[in-house]
């Protein structure tokens, strides 16, 4: 088991001990989440640091969009419990990057793409860009933001 999961399983114990249950049945929600992505696939793996903080990405995500169901729904107190659950989530998330950053990374890919084609990318060059551009923020930033800055900057 990674270090992070580790630290996760580790604050569920203590969650439980200290009865503090909204960041139990979280992290409880996360742990399943990990195992289900261990086992995903051809056969049972590890997964690293960095696979456990795609799946808590995806659950931020998941609480994000339920929030936001919640809330045009009508029903604040539930939109409330899933605010609360990113917070929880967020004490394991590495910390998100600001617009500006992003926008220097971009700068800088487009940059380095323009150096290996010898011209300035077009927007067909985009899945160049965004494959660099992605692994560079690393659920750091949301995908869907990236890639209207990317498309932005090269059309």
């Amino acid at each position: 088991m990674s270090e992070l999961a580790e630290q996760i399983q580790a604050d569920m114990v203590a969650s439980m001990k200290a009865h503090d249950d909204l960041t139990r049945s979280t992290l409880r929600m996360v742990i399943a989440a990990i195992k289900n992505e261990q086992v995903a696939g051809d056969e049972a793996r590890k997964l690293s640091d960095d696979e456990v903080l795609v799946v808590l990405n995806k659950e931020a995500a998941k609480r994000r969009d339920s929030a936001q169901a919640y809330t045009s729904g009508g029903r604040p107190e539930l939109a409330a419990k899933e605010l609360a659950e990113i917070e929880v989530l967020q004490r394991y998330l590495p910390a998100a990057l600001t617009e500006s950053e992003v926008d220097a990374m971009i700068a800088e890919e487009l940059a380095a793409v323009e150096a290996q084609l010898g011209a300035k990318p077009a927007l067909k060059q985009m899945g160049l860009v965004m494959k660099a551009v992605t692994a560079r923020v690393a659920g750091r930033a949301d995908g869907s933001m990236v890639a209207a800055k990317v498309k932005a900057q090269l059309s």
